[in-house]
């Protein structure tokens, strides 16, 4: 089973420099808030691409249910 530990630790290994707090104790349904500089000039739908590019076929399979809010640091 995944952890929120886990997807914090994925997300900020794959955005260098993204602040992350990760929410979700019932081990499929999570929620990110990740605030990284390199947003910047992307959309809002671009950004969460970039979560879930970073996250790859995890999204689906380990994660169940992944709610994303992206802001630019």
């Amino acid at each position: 089973m995944v952890t929120k530990e886990q997807i914090k630790a994925w997300i900020e290994n794959g955005l260098t420099g993204a602040l992350v707090e990760v929410a979700g104790d019932d081990g499929a349904h999570f929620f990110a808030k990740v605030s990284f500089s390199g947003f910047n000039g992307k959309s809002r739908i671009q950004q969460h691409q970039m979560v879930y590019n970073v996250l790859g076929e995890k999204v689906g399979q380990e994660i169940h249910a992944l709610s994303l809010s992206t802001h630019i640091a």
